[in-house]
């Protein structure tokens, strides 16, 4: 396409649906419209963009990519039709399907920065649910310090927990669930994981059991509950700790059940029978994971058990998980293949006994959380405020096309503590199915 060319105070004019279509290589797949009243895209499309301000513009082209779109979604710059706020899924499944963007040469880039207009390449401050870039956070510790780790898992779980309970439902669990079957609801799903979980560690009454990354504590209730053991569980969350600690009161588990608000680092305890840690895995830094396995190691008696449940790469190489992830949803995070994990947990002196990728249970789980997202809409925004509800939409919608395509992965990693005389006390098969 040609760009249009006219005067405007001695520079060329470009409307803003001119400069996508001459960025895109295919075509738009979706109508676009803009506040300077430019279209592109076809008019008949079921999904619409509409860029409502200059802000919006702003954001846009000071932060290309995931970034400069997640900034002008969150902040109401930029509007999705055709698709609730909650659920943006069938809006990102067809951008990330059909746009191909090409890469402009240096003269046309000129020219389209002066056609849009160069006072919108003054970065708008960023939306209030947005952390601070990785290279500011330094001011709260070094990475993974106890101090930095205690923030960053604050600014994603400490949101509200009546926020949780919408999104996540009665089991209030916040990772990856396991379908037994194709119509089992989301509450079955998770019983089902934390039972698979039990059964891998194959705890029995009167066993003691240490859930790291406990969350609202349901591994910990589960297990105490159904399998008649003592647990402990830590979370770096006050909120989720006070939750859990109320849960299992109002349960009666007060006897078997410990939640504790502290670094899973500051346990001080040994000897366990088992160590569950399902969902941890993610925030503490890939470098950090021979600690990790360590630690873990050295709290467990010989024979003992670890099931390691964590999302993964399909690949073992390192790279970011992407600025909108980093800044709006797990500051911080980091992942990388079960290679490495299970590579790391050897050398840490585990022995490694199973492993299984629970892959697409975590694209159904996601699509679990946001049909209640949707379902609950009002409220969740009342709680949280839009803008914070449209992060949680975008982010899920996002994580389940990535499962979806097989970008991530879940892995369970299933270790033992295995003794100097070679005595694992594992069967000699796997008594789970």
């Amino acid at each position: 396409m040609t760009i249009t060319r006219g005067t405007h105070h001695g520079t060329d004019s470009l409307t803003i649906g001119q400069a996508l279509e001459t960025l895109l290589r295919d075509g738009l797949p979706v109508r676009f419209t803009a506040y300077d009243g430019s279209e592109a895209g076809p008019p008949d499309a079921d999904i619409g963009l509409e860029l409502l301000t200059e802000r919006g513009l702003s954001y846009l082209l000071t932060a290309p990519g995931d970034l400069g779109m997640a900034r002008a979604y969150v902040s109401g710059d930029l509007a999705v039709h055709g698709v609730h706020e909650g659920d943006p899924y069938e809006a990102m499944r067809l951008l990330q399907n059909h746009l191909v963007f090409r890469r402009p040469g240096a003269a046309e880039l000129v020219r389209m920065v002066r056609g849009l207009g160069a006072a919108h390449l003054k970065p708008p401050p960023p939306p209030p649910q947005e952390h601070l870039p990785r290279w500011r956070r330094a001011v709260e510790g070094l990475r993974h310090s106890l101090s930095r780790d205690a923030e960053v898992i604050g600014h994603h779980y400490d949101v509200s927990n009546r926020f949780y309970e919408l999104v996540l439902g009665p089991s209030m669990t916040y990772t990856c669930a396991l379908y037994p079957y194709d119509g089992a609801t989301l509450e079955e799903a998770q019983a089902a994981k934390y039972d698979l979980v039990c059964r891998k560690l194959g705890l029995r009454p009167g066993m003691r059991l240490l859930d790291v990354g406990c969350g609202w504590g349901g591994m910990v209730r589960h297990a105490v509950r159904e399998y008649g053991v003592t647990a402990l569980g830590v979370t770096l969350s006050r909120e989720q700790a006070a939750w859990a600690t109320e849960a299992v009161e109002r349960e009666g588990l007060s006897g078997s059940a410990e939640i504790r608000h502290a670094d899973y680092r500051d346990v001080t305890e040994s000897g366990f029978d088992a160590v569950s840690s399902i969902g941890l895995t993610e925030h503490i830094g890939v470098a950090n994971y021979p600690a990790y396995f360590g630690f873990l190691r050295d709290r467990l008696r010989d024979g003992g058990r670890l099931l390691n449940h964590c999302i993964t790469r399909h690949d073992n190489r390192m790279r970011s998980t992407g600025a909108f992830i980093d800044r709006y949803v797990f500051p911080d995070g980091e992942l990388i293949g079960s290679g490495r994990i299970i590579t790391d947990a050897q050398d840490a002196g585990l022995e490694v006994q199973h492993s299984e990728n629970l892959r697409v249970h975590y694209a159904r789980t996601l699509a679990g959380w946001t049909r209640n997202l949707v379902e609950h809409w009002d409220e969740a925004v009342a709680e949280v405020g839009v803008g914070t509800a449209r992060v949680w939409g975008l982010y899920m919608a996002g994580s389940r096309l990535a499962f979806e395509r097989n970008e991530i992965q879940l892995h369970q990693v299933l270790a033992t503590r295995t003794g100097d005389d070679g005595d694992s006390g594992y069967p000699l098969r796997h008594e789970f199915t």
